[in-house]
């Protein structure tokens, strides 16, 4: 599934040139009993106006922590953040950055509604409270206690908070973390809807298939590192390389095989029956081979998937951090 967004008007940000985010050598050093901990080591972002990026790690990759300075709640020990070419908590005090947490800023005692009202008399020029009650899906439960809402629908209530000051950049970390599969579906089909009105979008998630669906550019954290930057087939092929199949000709197969195992770039040949099997990093050498050179037909080239680009480049940034 893809998004499709319309052009929106220039932001205040993208007449001055300035990025959204700029992440310059960040890093954040914790100190434990046991010695310093580095979370974050080194993070160089840049992330345009307009842009909906999906930042993916496993736990303790720095994910969090690194969302924390953007958003400044927390000071790095080294290197700088920007947003808008702001300092971050500038940013936010301006209303021109939002966040979807994971947790917490809820008062379980008032309806929807009314904290929808309580948190818009503290902007000047808050969006309007039933606007935003309808674009965060929360129209049917307006009236209901917070208490009594549901994870999904505390989460899609933390939403409209986020959108009472028409920010810029909207921040989300996890945001559908605890959510059944209904709630996290209709959570994103309203976040396709505000990513459409041209919004910078920023999201941190364990889920895959969210960052398929959704992001427009995959930026992989591991061991407080920036793995891999760029747009989902890109992260794909990079990790794990293309497959290509196609069909040999019923003679030569053998030498068929060898010419291709002789390929740069083929890591691997499989034959079944009179299918072979390529995966490859440049996967037009081998189709121009299968085709020109041997013959071949019924051709099809295959991305792998990102969940094997996910393990694949995690692995490798685990590793190089245990031979260091």
């Amino acid at each position: 599934m893809t998004h499709t967004r319309p052009t929106a008007p220039p932001s205040p940000a993208a007449a001055t040139g300035a990025p959204a985010v700029e992440l310059r050598g960040l890093t954040k050093t914790f100190a434990t009993r046991s010695g310093d901990v580095a979370a974050v080591r080194g993070v160089d972002l840049r992330i345009e106006t307009g842009e909906v990026v999906a930042v993916l790690g496993p736990n303790g990759a720095g994910k969090t922590t690194t969302i924390d300075m953007l958003l400044g709640l927390t000071s790095p020990t080294g290197g700088s953040a920007e947003v808008f070419g702001r300092p971050p908590r500038d940013a936010v005090r301006e209303g021109r950055v939002s966040a979807v947490l994971q947790t917490g800023g809820l008062l379980r005692d008032l309806t929807v509604r009314e904290t929808v009202r309580l948190i818009a008399s503290t902007y000047d020029a808050p969006a309007p409270v039933e606007d935003v009650i309808d674009r965060a899906g929360l129209g049917a439960v307006a009236s209901r206690m917070v208490s009594k809402c549901s994870g999904g629908e505390q989460q899609r209530l933390r939403f409209a908070l986020a959108l009472l000051p028409d920010p810029e950049l909207l921040v989300l970390d996890e945001p559908t973390a605890g959510m059944d599969v209904t709630a996290r579906r209709d959570f994103w089909r309203v976040m396709h809807a505000e990513a459409a009105r041209g919004r910078t979008v920023v999201f941190a998630t364990h889920y895959l298939e969210e960052a398929d669906d959704f992001a427009d550019r995959i930026v992989v954290v591991a061991q407080g590192r920036v793995v891999a930057d760029g747009p989902t087939a890109e992260i794909r092929s990079r990790a794990v390389g293309r497959t290509v199949h196609a069909t040999l000709p019923p003679t030569g197969r053998d030498d068929a095989v060898a010419t291709l195992r002789r390929l740069a770039g083929a890591a691997d040949v499989t034959v079944q029956g009179d299918r072979v099997r390529v995966v490859a990093t440049d996967s037009d050498a081998v189709a121009r081979t299968l085709l020109v050179e041997l013959d071949a037909h019924d051709l099809e080239i295959l991305t792998g998937s990102l969940d094997e680009a996910f393990v694949a480049l995690t692995g490798a940034a685990q590793t190089t951090e245990e031979g260091r």
